[in-house]
């Protein structure tokens, strides 16, 4: 009788503390950690969704007011695997608002036949990459003729997934391939300018902090203490962590992430979608690394 009534008083416990203590680091996290700011940034995803459900906090913590970016997504398919392809188009639109976009035209999607919606397609980083510059870089060739002249882009940053995709869905990571060979590029024969363009990509973590929801903060933050990162060229910042608050109604919260799923994406809300929603830290927290790419 002790011990169970032991177990439930610690279980009790920390069921106030460990929120509790989320909350205020995640409070923390939204003044203090760096972030971008004043930049001209565009989210790269593969599918209508991957916004809201992989990188919600990060969309939400650079749409700031006072952060000053401008935000836009691009989207290299229309999910159209179902059928659903117009649907989710409008779908896309109505979750980025929802996440801070300032514009509906700040949402794009390249619907192609390029790149289909398949859990078994790869996608040619070649065609991506080239996607990438002409419409970031289309002064791309004009600025390699000249060794005079710097090399520059419509964007300052550009983020997607990493090379395990979080999923390992081929066509996220397909997106990580070929937004490296864009960004390495830019600076092709330009040998000591900068990169114009600073990639971060989003962590894929193992499945026990994959499901472990807002508790992930404690890994998180571990990891950000033993490997912050040095600045880019450019003097951004090496990582990028957001986290969005646990309650309350504000902007930047789980409860906006939520919405942008269930309220905008109501076409994918199948029944493990609701188990994605309540258990994935990437619903709750991003951290986004520095690609270092070599030109």
């Amino acid at each position: 009788m002790k011990m169970a009534f032991f177990s439930l008083s610690t279980f009790g416990i920390l069921a106030v503390v460990l929120p509790l203590l989320y909350i205020y680091t995640a409070s923390v996290a939204q003044t203090r950690l760096p972030m971008l700011r004043n930049k001209r940034i565009c989210l790269l995803i593969a599918h209508p969704d991957d916004e809201a459900m992989f990188f919600a906090p990060t969309v939400l913590a650079l749409t700031r007011p006072e952060a000053g970016n401008h935000v836009k997504i691009l989207c290299l398919s229309s999910g159209n695997a179902d059928g659903l392809g117009e649907t989710r188009k409008k779908e896309l639109v109505k979750s980025s608002m929802l996440l801070g976009l300032a514009r509906e035209e700040d949402v794009f999607v390249h619907d192609s036949p390029d790149f289909p919606d398949s859990m078994t397609a790869t996608w040619d980083a070649a065609k991506i990459s080239s996607l990438l510059s002409a419409a970031f870089a289309p002064h791309l060739a004009a600025q390699k003729a000249s060794n005079t002249s710097a090399p520059t882009a419509a964007i300052d940053a550009l983020i997607t997934f990493d090379g395990a995709g979080v999923s390992s869905h081929p066509n996220h990571i397909s997106l990580y391939h070929g937004a490296r060979l864009f960004a390495g590029t830019l600076t092709r024969g330009k040998p000591g300018w900068a990169a114009p363009v600073d990639l971060y990509t989003l962590t894929t973590v193992g499945v026990w902090r994959k499901y472990a929801a807002f508790l992930d903060v404690f890994a998180t933050v571990c990891g950000q203490l033993f490997g912050g990162g040095q600045r880019s060229d450019r003097g951004n910042p090496g990582t990028l962590v957001s986290m969005s608050a646990l309650v309350g109604g504000g902007r930047e919260s789980y409860g906006t992430a939520r919405a942008a799923m269930t309220q905008a994406h109501q076409s994918q809300m199948v029944w493990f979608r609701w188990g994605w929603i309540a258990l994935s830290r990437y619903m709750y927290i991003n951290d986004l690394k520095l690609e270092r790419v070599k030109s």
